[in-house]
C-alpha cells in the first residue's frame, strides 16, 4: 500500500509536513490545503510562504486549488509552475457552508455546465504546459445519485487522478462512507480511482486492501488525513500489524516539540502558537483515553507556561 496525506486546512501546514516526514514518513505525496485564488490575487504572501520548496525540501508537494473560475486556476497554476510545480489538484470536495454558498469546493458538483467549461480551460493549459492536474472530488451536494453524471463529466478530461471522498456534501464527515458509488466509481471510471475516508485503523486499510486492491485490481494509494492526526502511528502500524507494538510516546513527544517549538519561531503572540496546538489536540487526545482531564486543561491554556505546565500533568 502506498499513502497520500490529505489537506486539512490550518492543520497540515508545511511546520506540521516537515514534522510528521521527519518523525514517521512512508507518504508519497503530500497535498497542501487548499488556496483559493481570486482573479486579482492568484497566491498570497501567506500561500507562497506555505508553498515555497525551502519550506518543504524533500516532501512530494502537490498545491491544492479551490476555485470555480478557470483564470483565477490558471492565474494560480502559471504562478506555482515557476515555483517548480507539475502536479496540481483541484478542490472539489470541501463541505464547508462557506465555501459551498460560493459554488466552491462540493458547492460546485451541482453547476454541470460550468464544470465542464472549467475543465475545457484548465485541461487545456495543463496540457500545452505539462503539468498533471488530480481532482479531489465528492460524489455530489444533495443526492448520492448526482454522482452518475459528474463521473461522466470526470471522464471527458484527462485527470491524472480521481481522489473520492465517498460522501455527498450535506453528509460533512457523518455517518459511513458510501461505498457503493465508489464501487461505480471503480467500474466506470476511465482515469485512475484514489480512496479517501474513514480510514483510522490498520484493520481499516487492511480492509481495503483485501477488498478493492487484491479483488479488485484497484490502485493501491488510499488519502488519509484525519486517521493519521488520530494516531500518527497509523501507517507504521499498518506495515507492522503482526507485531505486538506500543504506540511510541518517545517519538510522538519528539514530533510534538518540533512543531511547537517552530510555530514559536514563526507566530507571536502566545495566543496564535497555541491556537494550532490546540487544534492539534483535539486529535491527538485520543492518545490519551485515560487522562481526558489532563487534556482538557490543555485545551483551556492562554499562555506558554500554562500549555507546558498542563503538558508535564499528561506526560
Amino acid at each position: 500500500m502506498r499513502f497520500y496525506f490529505a489537506p486539512l486546512e490550518g492543520i497540515t501546514r508545511y511546520i506540521f509536513r516537515n514534522a510528521y516526514e521527519k518523525y514517521y514518513g512512508d507518504i508519497e505525496k503530500y497535498f497542501a490545503p487548499f488556496i483559493s485564488p481570486t482573479d486579482n490575487c492568484f497566491l498570497t504572501p501567506k500561500n507562497i510562504r506555505e508553498l515555497c520548496p525551502e519550506h518543504n525540501q524533500g516532501i512530494n508537494l502537490v498545491p491544492q486549488i479551490l476555485t470555480n473560475n478557470s483564470v483565477a486556476f490558471i492565474g494560480a497554476a502559471k504562478e506555482l509552475y515557476d515555483m517548480g510545480y507539475r502536479e496540481l489538484n483541484l478542490n472539489l470536495g470541501c463541505p464547508s457552508g462557506t465555501a459551498c454558498a460560493k459554488k466552491k469546493g462540493a458547492g460546485f458538483l451541482t453547476e454541470w455546465y460550468e464544470m465542464e467549461r472549467l475543465f475545457d480551460d484548465i485541461y487545456e493549459w495543463s496540457g500545452s504546459n505539462n503539468v498533471i492536474i488530480s481532482v479531489k472530488t465528492r460524489l455530489g451536494r444533495f443526492e448520492p445519485d448526482e454522482f452518475y453524471d459528474i463521473l461522466e463529466i470526470y471522464n471527458k478530461y484527462p485527470i491524472s487522478e480521481l481522489i473520492i471522498h465517498p460522501r455527498i456534501e450535506k453528509d460533512y464527515y457523518k455517518g459511513k462512507p458510501r461505498m457503493e458509488f465508489y464501487d461505480y466509481a471503480v467500474e466506470h471510471s476511465i482515469n485512475p480511482v484514489v480512496y479517501n475516508g474513514n480510514l483510522f485503523s490498520a484493520d481499516d486499510i487492511e480492509k481495503y486492501d483485501q477488498n478493492y486492491v487484491e479483488e479488485k485490481k484497484v490502485s493501491d494509494i488510499v488519502m488519509i488525513g484525519r486517521g493519521l492526526l488520530y494516531n500518527p502511528e497509523l501507517i507504521k502500524l499498518f506495515f507492522n500489524r503482526d507485531n505486538d507494538k506500543k504506540f511510541d510516546y518517545i517519538r510522538f513527544w519528539d514530533f510534538h516539540d518540533e512543531i511547537y517549538r517552530n510555530y514559536q519561531e514563526i507566530m507571536s503572540p502566545d495566543k496564535n502558537v497555541l491556537f494550532h496546538m490546540k487544534e492539534l489536540w483535539t486529535y491527538w487526545k485520543e492518545l490519551y483515553p485515560e487522562s481526558e482531564r489532563a487534556v482538557r486543561n490543555i485545551l483551556k491554556t492562554k499562555s506558554y507556561g500554562e500549555y507546558e505546565a498542563a503538558l508535564r500533568n499528561l506526560k
